[in-house]
């Protein structure tokens, strides 16, 4: 009973012990796929002379790394850092998608090779080639930042980084698959799998939205007394109204805070009786 005693003492150490450091900070080094992987999954059929895709049930979620990993960051000299970090765009992302060949594919025919192609995707969901190993690489590809919006494919697993700002929104964007002639580099006809299309959910990362309303502030001497200020649309006006909204102090003038967005005024003082 004492050596059981002892066992469950142990196991409850170690317990406290990984608890205590999951939540300490650290410096990520390298961009986490944000959940299993969604693999859309192609394959050559000679009998029908085109390319299939079969996709997965499951729609990944973009999310910020101050939700997924709170209180964490990346460390500066990495390739993402400028997008991903918290402390700079911190934009959500995933690298669940990831292109596969099917195992059952036929060869494909000589002299071909596959391209995949963007087809259509809103311009803030974007995408990278990663490597999370030396040389690290966030470069943007499929029309993202100007780029192309096809490439080569090898038929290796590649599993592209996606990003978008954080948010409640889901995102979509459509590709293809498609044979290319390495000879004459033209795309043979119909060999593409048709629109295959990734879908996406959005995390907000909580962050207080800001707002930004523009103001007049109209100030006078705190030793003016009996005066009242008016305001028209043009000068010089027979039709002067005045300014009802009540005076408060701002660094220590009285002044009235007006809509900036009243359109043109003039403002004058009239003496009162």
């Amino acid at each position: 009973m004492q050596t059981n005693r002892f066992l469950l003492t142990a196991a409850a150490a170690v317990a406290l012990t990984c608890g205590s450091s999951s939540a300490r900070a650290a410096i990520m080094t390298a961009v986490p796929m944000q959940g299993g992987m969604a693999m859309p999954m192609i394959a050559y059929h000679a009998d029908h002379g085109h390319l299939h895709v079969m996709m997965p049930a499951d729609v990944p979620q973009l999310t910020p790394l101050l939700v997924s990993n709170t209180g964490d960051n990346f460390d500066p000299g990495d390739p993402w850092y400028d997008f991903l970090d918290p402390s700079r765009q911190g934009l959500s992302f995933s690298r669940r998608y990831g292109f596969v060949m099917d195992a059952m594919s036929d060869p494909l025919p000589a002299n071909t090779a596959i391209w995949l192609q963007k087809l259509s995707g809103p311009p803030e969901l974007g995408f990278y080639r990663y490597s999370g190993s030396a040389p690290k690489a966030w470069q943007p590809i499929f029309g993202t930042a100007g780029t192309t919006n096809a490439l080569y494919w090898n038929g290796m697993m590649f599993h592209p980084g996606v990003s978008a700002p954080p948010g409640t929104n889901p995102l979509s964007a459509t590709f293809e698959a498609y044979l290319v002639n390495t000879q004459t580099g033209e795309a043979v006809p119909n060999s593409s799998t048709g629109p295959m299309v990734l879908n996406f959910t959005n995390v907000s990362d909580g962050r207080p939205a800001l707002s930004l309303t523009q103001k007049i502030v109209v100030a006078w001497p705190d030793t003016a007394a009996g005066w009242v200020l008016e305001m028209a649309d043009v000068v010089p006006s027979t039709e002067w109204t005045t300014v009802t909204n009540t005076p408060v102090t701002v660094d220590g003038k009285p002044c009235v805070v007006l809509n900036g967005n009243a359109g043109k005024k003039f403002f004058r003082m009239r003496r009162t009786p």
